[in-house]
């Protein structure tokens, strides 16, 4: 499976139970280490976990493989590692805490400051 299939797949199955705000970054220019983050967000910790169990089963179902899963004990912030693509599954109160979409930009972060001006 491609980049691109296993793309639309993930985004299919996290629409299929309604996950909120669901993003995807290319970050092929940005690391060698995979070539997407889709980030989504669900409103507890049951849905949080309920989404990335459904990316898992329909990852597995398609023949695709899933290389580990962390954060399924907690419940606010789920990661499932699909090799090329890595989801990040999120309540919305961490998600705007990391801000791991301002993070991957192609822009990076925004600097207000340097260390040395607010000493």
């Amino acid at each position: 499976m491609n980049v691109s299939q296993l793309e639309k797949l993930v985004v299919s199955a996290l629409e299929d139970i309604k996950a909120k705000e669901i993003e995807v970054i290319n970050t092929s220019k940005l690391t060698p280490l995979f070539e997407r983050i889709i980030i989504a967000s669900g409103d507890s910790n049951r849905q949080v976990r309920s989404l990335a169990r459904h990316v898992e089963d329909k990852v597995r179902a398609a023949g695709g493989e899933i290389l580990s899963t962390e954060g399924e004990d907690g419940g606010e912030w789920v990661l499932v590692d699909l090799g090329d693509i890595v989801v990040h599954v999120m309540q919305p109160a961490i998600r705007t805490y990391y801000n791991l979409e301002e993070l991957w930009s192609s822009k990076g972060p925004s600097r207000v400051r340097k260390a040395a001006e607010s000493a």
